[in-house]
């Protein structure tokens, strides 16, 4: 039996690392799909969502919001961006171990029984997904001080060319 069992495990484990595929920054291909969409509030003004995938870190979701405002901002003729506003949350549950519990009982005439059922579960899945939405505005010439203005050209330098 535990022959059959080792083996058996690792299938799942390498099926379950398989059904993983890395966060990308690329256009979501649909609405709750991986990627990032952008809304154009007015010019120069963008509401911008990156999703990641299962098991994909919020700082990285966030890295490639800011990495989409950057492009934005090149693309329109901008220099730079301040984020306005910012959330990162949780769209997705990964979950882990769990256990349940049920009980219960019949009535059949003289006889009475009781049952008690325990069951484990194990997610192999990839963990919780994230989404991070900034709304930024754009300028032109020299950036204004504060810790919420970005270059656009030293965001895409850092956080990489777009694909």
């Amino acid at each position: 039996m535990k022959r059959l069992l080792i083996p058996a495990f690792a299938a799942a484990m390498a099926l379950s690392a398989c059904a993983t595929a890395p966060t990308l920054y690329q256009p979501a291909a649909g609405p709750n799909a991986v990627g990032f969409t952008d809304y154009r509030i007015e010019p120069g003004r963008y509401r911008i969502t990156f999703r990641g995938g299962g098991g994909a870190p919020p700082e990285q979701v966030t890295d490639f919001a800011l990495r989409r405002a950057a492009d934005l901002a090149l693309a329109e003729g901008y220099d730079w961006f301040r984020v306005s506003d910012r959330m990162v949350r949780q769209v997705s549950a990964g979950s882990g171990p769990r256990i349940g519990v049920g009980v219960g009982g019949g009535d059949y005439g003289r006889r009475s029984a009781v049952g008690l059922g325990v069951g484990t579960g194990f997610n192999l899945g990839p963990g919780p997904s994230f989404a991070a939405t900034v709304e930024v505005f754009m300028g032109r010439g020299a950036k204004p001080p504060g810790l919420d203005v970005y270059d656009a050209r030293a965001i895409r330098g850092s956080l990489g060319a777009p694909v």
